[in-house]
């Protein structure tokens, strides 16, 4: 069974579409994030690394059918951090070099290639490009990761991107700001980690890469934990005036059995005693259902329960 990282990964392949644009601007951000630069005689390359199987199959694909680079066999390697496999694949030959500059990876000036870590404007200045180069960058270096179901608490929601260059990641974060996404940067160890953790951001990329259904479990899981709160506030509201309507009555009872056992309930006038004829026949009533009882306000109640309860003080004190 797919968690909920493999299913967004699972979708955005399904449901990927565009030019050669928006394939350029998904390779590009998938080597900025699982990808490391290799050089071979003169010739520059490219290998990459994932855990996710479909990624893997679905960029070394792209490069072959779109781009016409041949890429090498695929080799499984441990990950040492992460103690997981990841499937490795490379490519490195004259070809990648011209890709690597069309993806711009690589620039070029008086001196020769040269390695460019901007982001690439060029590749996200269109709105295809743009959408592109995120779910590729998720593809690549993505994680998203949803409350624990057993868990109310309103925290849990947590999206990410790991980039393996500061100033990509900070390039990354202005292009999901272009979209009105505001993204945190921090670093980890050696890598950039540009993440999220609001269920409207997150909701929000995941709508701009396609992630459909990934979406529709991310609002209905919000919506579900959401009636749950409510629905604990209320009853924890109900529990806290259940607490304070026993409080109370205990309190007054213990008063009209003080003067019931000193000067007797029949020395209190007929207002009085009727209130503590009426608390002693229902000791679990509410005020507010007591006092309807006896066709008296709820706060004309409370002024006769408070000469009650003076009287039982001195009484006692007596």
């Amino acid at each position: 069974m797919l968690n909920f990282t493999e299913e967004i990964k699972s979708e955005i392949i399904k449901n990927f579409s565009g030019g050669r644009t928006a394939y350029l601007a998904a390779l590009s951000a998938f080597i900025r994030t699982s990808g490391s630069l290799v050089k071979s005689g003169g010739d520059y390359g490219f290998e990459l690394s994932t855990e996710s199987e479909l990624s893997a199959h679905f960029f070394a694909d792209m490069a072959e059918n779109v781009f016409g680079v041949e890429i090498g066999g695929f080799s499984s390697r441990s990950d040492l951090a992460s103690g997981r496999d990841k499937l490795v694949f490379s490519c490195v030959n004259g070809q990648s070099t011209e890709l690597l500059l069309e993806a711009g990876i690589l620039g070029s000036d008086d001196d020769g290639l040269f390695v460019d870590f901007s982001l690439g404007q060029e590749l996200v200045a269109e709105p295809e490009g743009g959408k592109a180069y995120i779910a590729g960058a998720f593809l690549g270096g993505g994680s998203c990761t949803l409350p624990d179901a057993n868990s109310l608490s309103s925290t849990g929601y947590h999206f990410e991107v790991v980039f393996r260059n500061k100033l990509t990641a900070g390039d990354f974060c202005d292009l999901l700001c272009s979209y009105d996404i505001l993204a945190r940067l921090v670093m980890r160890k050696d890598s950039a980690v540009v993440y999220l953790k609001s269920i409207d951001f997150i909701s929000a990329v995941l709508s701009l890469v396609g992630a459909e259904n990934a979406l529709s479990k991310l609002v209905g899981l919000a919506r579900e934990r959401s009636n749950s709160n409510n629905e604990n506030r209320v009853n924890n509201c109900s529990v806290s005036n259940i607490d304070r309507t026993v409080s109370a009555s205990v309190k007054q009872v213990q008063a009209i059995e003080v003067i019931r056992s000193t000067i007797g309930l029949q020395s209190l006038d007929e207002n009085l005693f009727s209130v503590a004829e009426g608390r002693l026949a229902d000791k679990n009533a509410s005020m507010q259902e007591l006092a309807d009882r006896l066709k008296i306000s709820k706060s004309c109640l409370s002024h006769r329960f408070r000469k009650i309860m003076d009287m039982a003080r001195q009484l006692g004190e007596g």
